[in-house]
């Protein structure tokens, strides 16, 4: 399965592409480097990548419009961001756009080749299924990745905080908050305030369905 594996790079800074390169064919990856999203885009048509990485700044055509174009040759292939910025207004913005996940500037290459390994093991659990699940009415959420947030919330069965569940899951803590705030309003699961003696209140989930 790994060896044949294709990950699109995209990002403006040379020495990242090369870097990222020596890494995936360490894990014997095929790799595809592209410095804007211009020529990122001609990469995915030629080589149909199973997955694509790409920065947040460059110059021309940004990240988030990157994406969204992206996702418009594909709407099942994942897509992590790079970016140095964690704010939560961003994550949304590049989920909407239909991002699948993030890794944080400076890359650690342990954190990376994990994050890719869990969305191709997601993407792959999700071919097989027949007939396909009905489509969650919000943008930038894959069922995939929501089933994975409650099987986690289900093996745990009691509430515990969007940084336990990034680490339990391997997804970037700012995916998983996105998916509890859309799976909270759709009273998928159940979030508390939980006070301290200090500070402001800790944000607590639980899966509503135990």
């Amino acid at each position: 399965m790994q060896n044949n594996t294709t990950i699109l790079c995209i990002d403006d800074e040379e020495q990242i592409c090369f870097a990222l390169e020596a890494l995936f064919r360490l894990q014997k990856w095929n790799v595809v480097t592209a410095r804007s999203v211009e020529k990122g885009l001609i990469a995915f048509r030629e080589f149909q990548p199973d997955i694509v990485l790409i920065d947040y700044h460059m110059p021309g055509i940004n990240g988030v419009e990157g994406v969204k174009m992206l996702r418009q040759l594909s709407s099942t292939v994942p897509i992590i961001v790079f970016t140095i910025d964690e704010s939560q207004a961003v994550a949304d913005a590049f989920l909407e756009a239909g991002a699948s996940d993030f890794s944080l500037k400076p890359i650690k290459a342990p954190d990376l080749v994990s994050r890719i390994k869990l969305h191709l093991r997601l993407l792959q659990q999700a071919q097989p299924k027949k007939p396909a699940p009905a489509p969650i009415p919000a943008k930038g959420i894959s069922q995939s990745t929501m089933d994975l947030i409650l099987q986690f919330l289900t093996d745990r069965q009691e509430y515990v905080t969007a940084n336990d569940i990034a680490a339990g899951t391997g997804l970037a803590y700012q995916t998983v908050y996105r998916y509890l705030q859309y799976m909270t309003q759709e009273k998928i699961t159940v979030m508390v305030n939980v006070y301290g003696k200090v500070g402001r209140p800790k944000q607590m989930y639980k899966n509503c369905r135990i």
